[in-house]
């Protein structure tokens, strides 16, 4: 089974291309995802994770996701190799995502919410306005 699950800080915002033969759009980013243990003595360390974002995915990925923001990543480890034009060999093990989502903590969330609903209106993911509520009086279908 080959599944990854990441969590982690945008070093930069995605970058868009399209694929030469079928103008398939591809978002790239690096995500900084913290170490778990912190030796004694010794500041908290980070790998550098390369993630792939194709079609749909990358599209989410390239409007929404920004440097410095906190995101969850689920994908598959993907390797592959390449010679440049002087004959070198290149290896590259990268992420290629399956599923992305937001991760920031509430607070950083809402203000991100702010800033997305005084640039597009009330539209923000996850926004259902205020004609949509659950009472416990409700028949739910679960």
């Amino acid at each position: 089974m080959n599944k990854v699950i990441l969590m982690g800080r945008l070093t930069r915002d995605p970058e868009v291309r399209y694929t030469q033969t079928n103008n398939t759009l591809v978002a790239s980013f690096s995500l900084a995802v913290n170490r778990r243990f912190v030796r004694q003595g010794e500041e908290r360390q980070a790998d550098f994770i390369n993630i792939v974002a194709w079609s749909k995915l990358g599209e989410f990925c390239s409007k929404y996701f920004k440097k410095g923001q906190q995101v969850g990543v689920i994908g598959r480890i993907q390797t592959r190799t390449w010679d440049d034009d002087q004959g070198t060999k290149h290896y590259v093990t990268e992420v290629v995502a399956e599923e992305a989502y937001f991760a920031d903590s509430k607070r950083e969330a809402e203000a991100n919410a702010s800033n997305f609903e005084n640039t597009f209106g009330n539209t923000a993911p996850g926004n259902m306005g205020s004609d949509f509520e659950v009472s416990s009086n409700d028949d739910l279908p679960f």
